[in-house]
């Protein structure tokens, strides 16, 4: 058996703002950052023995503080990257509604084959995800392994273990800097946890102890039409 922890990179600026990251290298906000600090302090009684991360910077920072209570090296792992969007990153989803109706309508009729403008398709994600995934697995057998990424792939990697198809990974929530777990057996994989961020609020928190609202939504835009990181 393997265990894997995913984990959502922490907040950015456009996570605030709503806007399609993509492969676009945003780092960390201040808000952010505080995420990292807290989401390594829970991690930091666990036993990890590998961690591969996203070479984005947003996810490249969140595993290395991870990394850091463990002494453990961060592998860099460029096929975590979030989904291409191509000229929409940077933009809302209001933006690209006013900009680009019909190739966002095209892109949510069938996300597995048309890809945004310049971008690429769920499919040709998927096929990256699914190659870190097997090679990771076949790795780390009796072993925990922390994959920190974003939200499109870790979904998609979460529909591929549990065998369902790639269009149903808006399914799944993952917040900023949440935390997941699957365990990974011969015969398949089992849900443990999901979009755990029990660690961003140790305690009761309203707007009079300084907490926006906006720093507790989970910012990936989800619907039946399909999902993207923000």
């Amino acid at each position: 058996m393997m265990r894997l922890l995913l984990v959502r990179h922490a907040a950015t600026a456009w996570t605030a703002q709503e806007r399609f990251q993509g492969q676009t290298d945003v780092p960390l906000s201040r808000h952010g950052h505080r995420q990292v600090a807290a989401l390594a302090q829970r991690l930091r009684a666990e036993t990890i023995h590998a961690l591969y991360a996203s070479d984005l910077q947003r996810a490249w920072e969140t595993a290395q503080a991870i990394a850091t209570p463990h002494v453990l090296g961060v592998q860099p792992e460029p096929r975590l990257r979030e989904m291409a969007f191509g000229r929409w990153e940077g933009l809302t989803y209001a933006e690209i509604q006013q900009r680009d109706a019909p190739g966002l309508a095209a892109w949510e009729r069938d996300q597995l084959h048309i890809a945004p403008p310049g971008g690429e398709t769920l499919l040709q994600m998927s096929e990256r995800v699914r190659a870190v995934y097997t090679s990771v697995v076949s790795a780390g057998q009796d072993k925990t392994v922390g994959l920190v990424a974003h939200g499109g792939p870790l979904q998609v990697l979460l529909c591929l273990a549990l065998g369902l198809p790639p269009q149903a990974y808006w399914q799944f929530a993952m917040a900023p800097a949440s935390l997941s777990e699957l365990c990974v057996y011969e015969q398949g994989a089992i849900l443990i946890s999901l979009n755990d961020t029990h660690h961003l609020h140790p305690g009761p928190l309203t707007e009079a102890e300084g907490i926006e609202p906006s720093q507790t939504r989970d910012h990936t835009i989800q619907s039946p039409r399909g999902s993207a990181e923000t």
